[in-house]
């Protein structure tokens, strides 16, 4: 007859067991390798079906361990045999490899069968070993399983008929009671007896076997155990236990064993049969055995392969999942996705999380600001402001706390940078203290004052070139000038947010004029203006002589919000559009149609993309408005963008120190002259000189 195969168990380690492990060894071990309990569970062995082929696949003999495993009252998921064992840990990789692996082993096989021979329990038969060494500075874990199982000589062999469907044998009927039967208990016993008694199916625990079996024939008794192997000519490693166990203890009636394998967890349906099987088992030359050699331990064989098929450890690479910052940054990213799932498709969080942003003003706005782009997943955000955390400043600016204010108060740019780094540590968030220069305010001769503007004004554009959009979050209209002007020139995106009271101005810098040419959809770029080119005067000193209500600024508290969020809401719909810096904008709506679709063009991945949103809170209104370029604009006009790109700080210093020359640059006194002749030109009539006509 074939000798009887058995397949092996298989260690599946659940990545939450490594990082109770970390806690054990941090707050428990410490130093100490002494071992301690774990405890597994394995079930029914399953098959799946191949799509393509169409053939049953047999899946391994699994022993899983998970965080739960080191409970001391474990439980078993539903349907699961739980398994003992002990986990040892090494302080060092050298002893983790040094570590003499054949005395343990010994030990627990050992332990197993002196287990056997004092209580007949069963509980310990599934015990298994694992000695691990955990490198937490690298989460790298070393681990070694072995589930002792002992060596049957001579060998067991199995029934020429091999192992036959237990629905075909004994009926579907018996099998359904003994379904029955194995759960009235919490989870199935492990191994079990079975009998016909008065023509019902009776199932027992083995430990009972003699008393259960004490008046049945040896050919009408029947052995079950719950096997994890799927496969239909090999039982599982538990069975290689059990049958020691019962040549051990009852040597004289157990050379002939009928065995069940139980691997159905539900009653089969009307399409389907019973997986269950049976077989009879014989071992050669037991009848000549002596009684007394059935209780000497058999050698033992039992750990585990590696994936490469070798007798060695495994290795769990887990930095990915257990460096806190990785796994913070998997979990920003994953409502980001979900976003694709159904709602869009089409979304390309990659061009979102990729752009570099720079805030120009730590304050109210580029707090709020900042702390949009992380929910959209921007990982690059840099923060430029001149000023310190004031005790006025936490309350309406969220990166901000009490202690910041302390002692003079910290850079605002560099507390923001160090607060969005403890929210997230996957940011990339650095802070500059600079003062920008400004028109209207001149600067001092003195060599010192001069370069300190000179290495600001080259701080500020290195900055600018480094980075893919500029926030101008800044609380006076001249501090936009010179961003606004090295922005332009150098073809970065420019985003606007301006406040009032109770109102509130968020616009999007358009294009320069000389980069404008055919889209996609072969119209003409769009002219969008800049902050400035509504303008007819140029940027002036706006900070001197200011009252209190003029120095802060005063808004309504859900003002800044609102604004930040619709600032970086115009971004994102900025960078999912095709056409990006040149996205067209929608025209006003003015008749007031929620139904109205906009042009073919106009939408983006987010919808539109407008140039202007000027919101009311007084009206809780928010207006969309188109602003054409204007060509002597003091911001963004070739005349200026050409002389700063030609003259460099020259031009610079003399827009910073002389009030006149933007407008002189750009011909805007020449407008001034125009209108004052035409209003000359005007003949005035007063009331008083003559009657009226009507």
């Amino acid at each position: 007859m074939p000798i009887l195969q058995f397949a092996p168990f298989s260690s599946l380690v659940q990545p939450s067991l490594w990082h109770k492990l970390s806690d054990l060894k941090i707050d428990v071990l410490k130093l100490s390798d002494v071992a301690v309990p774990i405890t597994g569970s394995y079930s029914i062995g399953r098959t799946v079906i191949d799509r393509e082929t169409g053939q049953e696949i047999t899946l391994p003999c699994n022993l899983t361990v998970g965080t739960e495993s080191f409970d001391t009252h474990f439980k078993p998921p539903h349907g699961s045999v739980s398994a003992h064992g002990t986990l040892k840990n090494y302080n060092t990789i050298e002893e983790f490899k040094a570590a003499d692996k054949t005395a343990l082993f010994n030990q627990e096989a050992q332990l197993i069968w002196d287990h056997i021979l004092k209580t007949r329990d069963t509980s310990q038969l599934n015990r298994f070993f694992v000695i691990t060494f955990a490198d937490l500075k690298k989460y790298k874990y070393y681990y070694w399983f072995a589930f002792p199982a002992f060596v049957s000589k001579p060998a067991w062999e199995i029934h020429e008929d091999g192992w036959k469907n237990a629905e075909e044998e004994i009926g579907g009927d018996t099998l359904s009671s003994i379904h029955s039967q194995l759960r009235s208990h919490n989870n199935p016993l492990p191994y079990f007896l079975l009998k016909q008694n008065e023509g019902n199916i009776v199932v027992s625990p083995v430990e009972e076997y003699e008393q259960f079996y004490a008046s049945t024939p040896h050919q009408e008794r029947t052995i079950g155990f719950v096997d994890p192997s799927s496969d239909p000519h090999n039982p599982g490693w538990p069975l290689r236990n059990l049958l020691a166990y019962l040549r051990a203890l009852y040597p004289e009636a157990t050379s002939t064993i009928r065995i069940l394998r139980w691997r159905d967890t539900e009653i089969p349906s009307p399409n389907s049969t019973w997986k269950s099987q049976i077989g009879l088992l014989t071992v050669e030359g037991a009848e000549s055995k002596a009684a007394t050699e059935t209780t000497l331990r058999p050698s033992a064989v039992g750990w585990e392969k590696n994936p490469q098929g070798k007798l060695g450890p495994r290795v769990a690479d887990l930095a990915p999942m257990m460096d806190p910052s990785r796994l913070a940054s998997q979990a920003v990213d994953l409502n980001l996705k979900l976003m694709r799932w159904r709602i869009l498709p089409s979304l390309d969080l990659d061009k979102i999380s990729s752009t570099r942003c720079l805030l120009l003003g730590a304050g109210t706005l580029g707090c709020y600001v900042a702390r949009a782009l992380m929910g959209w997943g921007v990982r690059t955000i840099t923060f430029v402001d001149s000023g310190k955390v004031s005790f006025s400043n936490p309350v309406r600016q969220p990166l901000f706390e009490f202690s910041d204010c302390l002692e003079g108060g910290k850079p605002k740019a560099e507390a923001a940078a160090e607060a969005l780094k403890r929210i997230f540590p996957g940011i990339n968030a650095t802070g500059h203290t600079i003062s920008i220069p400004m028109p209207g305010h001149p600067i001092s001769s003195n060599a010192a004052s001069m370069a300190q503007a000179i290495a600001d004004v080259a701080k500020m554009e290195k900055l600018i070139d480094d980075h893919d959009a500029v926030f101008l979050l800044m609380d006076s209209r001249e501090s936009r000038w010179l961003p606004t002007v090295i922005s332009a020139s150098k073809g970065k995106i420019v985003l606007n947010a301006a406040l009032g009271f109770d109102s509130y101005l968020v616009m999007r810098h358009g294009a320069r004029a000389s980069s404008l040419s055919i889209g996609k959809d072969g119209k003409p770029h769009q002219k969008l203006g800049c902050y400035y080119c509504n303008d007819i005067v140029a940027p002036a000193d706006s900070l001197t002589d200011r009252t209190l209500d003029q120095m802060c600024t005063v808004t309504r508290p859900g003002l800044a919000p609102i604004a930040a969020a619709t600032a970086v809401e115009l971004l994102a719909s900025l960078l999912q559009h095709p056409d990006r810096l040149f996205a067209p904008a929608p025209p006003p709506n003015t008749n007031n149609s929620s139904n109205s679709e906009p042009d073919e063009g106009l939408n983006g991945v987010l919808g539109v993309v407008p140039h202007q949103l000027r919101g009311f809170l007084g009206q809780f209104k928010t207006m969309p408005l188109v602003g054409a370029a204007y060509d002597r604009c003091t911001g963004c006009s070739e005349t200026v963008l050409k002389a700063y790109e030609t003259r460099g700080f020259s031009m610079l210093l003399e827009a910073f120190n002389d009030a006149k020359y933007l407008e002189t640059l750009t011909g805007l006194d020449k407008l001034y002259s125009e209108g004052d002749e035409l209003l000359e030109s005007v003949d005035w009539h007063g009331d008083d000189d003559e009657e009226d006509d009507f």
